[in-house]
Parts: structure tokens; C-alpha cells; sequence
């Protein structure tokens, strides 16, 4: 007699949280985390910020050149210094990267690369090239005059039970001149461009969507029942 193989999958459940201060979603998210259990469903927020640095935990605070009238938040996420703010896309990664079976186990490398994966894939659909750099998290275009600069961000916080928070950020229409305020993820003189800049005619909400669902496409769970 044969064994039978059932798959079935756990998608994670897309949830638009509209334009909302970092601090509340900051919150949302270790609240979230701290009452999730083994069943309780993986979780995509898509959030637009009004204008925020945001530091990691080991970020030096002297890469925050110029705040201006923009705040300042400490977090605790892995990275350095970053900005949020309107016309960017916000994913954050609510993800328990120990469940299911063992053989579709993600760990923290695969999960930034898949991460980093859906990202391209986005660029792509667009038009753009969008390529990684070692050592740096992130996504930067790949070419023309522009290539080098950097269009996402990737900060995210592992706790020891294997559940995550913090996401990755796509820059679409915005106000560019606050990355101008800071070094950029601690790099001094870093380019920083938006899809516009770059041509790309395309609304926010398109945009969050699509890559959205590249990130629900690379990183639902698949489950195997012998």
C-alpha cells in the first residue's frame, strides 16, 4: 500500500491599515506578536506613515543628520537609521518562520531573500531592474543613471520563538529630501530614488498590491500530511 501525500497551504492574510502614525503600528506589532500562538494566522500590514526616522537597535544616532521637524523613533528592528513617509509602501511581516513541516522551514537568511525577492519582482513588473548588494539589505536599481540607489528598505525583528515583525519599505512618489537629512541604513551619501523619478507612472495602491501579493506568493507555507 502507498502512501498518499495531502498539501495544503497557509497564505498569510493581507490586511490594509491605511495612513497611520509608526508609533501606533509599532505598537499593533509587538502587541500583535506577543499574543500570537501556534494558530493564530501569518499577517501582512500594509501601513502609509506621515514622515518618521525610525533607528534600529544598534543604529548610531549621529547618522540622523538633520531631523528637522521630523521625529525620531527608536525601535527594534536589526538595521540603522531609515525613513518613512507618504508615497512610500510599508509591508510589515507579522510571520511564525517555525511552522509547518520541517522540509518548508524558512529561516532568517532564506526569509530577507525572499523578502528582497518580491521586491524585484515588483521592479520588474514596471519596468526596472533592481538588483541586491552584499552586506547591504535592501534593493538597488541595477542600471541606468540611477543604478547604485538605493528604492527599498529591509529591517526586521527575529524573536527566539522564530515569530518576526517590521517589514520592508518601496519607495513609489515622495518627498525625497529627508533621506538627504541622514546617511541612509548608515551610509553616508547613499543615493535614495523613488519609482517616479524613475518614470514609473503608478498609484500607491497598485504598487502595495502587487508586491503584496509577490510576498504572499514566496512566502505562504506549505504544508505536507503523509
Amino acid at each position: 500500500m502507498q502512501n498518499s501525500t495531502s498539501t495544503s497551504s497557509s497564505i498569510p492574510i493581507i490586511l490594509q491599515r491605511g495612513f497611520e502614525p509608526y508609533p501606533q503600528t509599532f505598537d499593533a506589532m509587538r502587541a500583535f506578536t506577543d499574543a500570537r500562538n501556534a494558530t493564530t494566522p501569518n499577517e501582512f500590514w500594509i501601513v502609509e506613515h506621515p514622515p518618521v526616522f525610525t533607528l534600529g537597535l544598534g543604529a548610531d544616532q549621529s547618522h540622523v543628520l538633520a531631523a528637522r521637524d521630523i521625529p525620531v523613533v527608536q525601535t527594534d528592528r536589526g538595521g540603522e537609521v531609515t525613513y518613512h513617509g507618504p508615497g512610500q509602501v510599508v509591508i510589515y511581516l507579522m510571520m511564525d518562520l517555525r511552522r509547518s513541516h520541517p522540509k518548508a522551514r524558512l529561516f532568517a537568511r532564506e526569509f530577507v531573500f525572499k523578502i528582497e525577492q518580491a521586491v524585484i519582482d515588483t521592479l520588474a513588473h514596471y519596468g526596472l531592474a533592481g538588483e541586491r548588494k552584499e552586506g547591504a539589505p535592501g534593493i538597488y536599481i541595477g542600471d541606468g543613471p540611477w543604478k547604485g540607489a538605493k528604492i527599498a528598505a529591509l529591517g526586521l525583528k527575529v524573536r527566539g520563538n522564530g515569530c518576526t515583525y517590521h517589514g520592508v519599505s518601496l519607495n513609489v512618489d515622495m518627498d525625497l529630501a529627508p533621506f538627504s537629512w541622514i546617511n541612509p541604513c548608515g551610509y553616508a551619501g547613499l543615493a535614495t530614488v523613488d519609482m517616479k523619478t524613475l518614470g514609473v507612472q503608478a498609484t500607491l495602491n497598485d504598487v502595495q498590491q502587487r508586491l503584496a501579493q509577490h510576498l504572499q506568493d514566496l512566502l505562504s507555507v506549505t504544508h505536507e500530511t503523509l
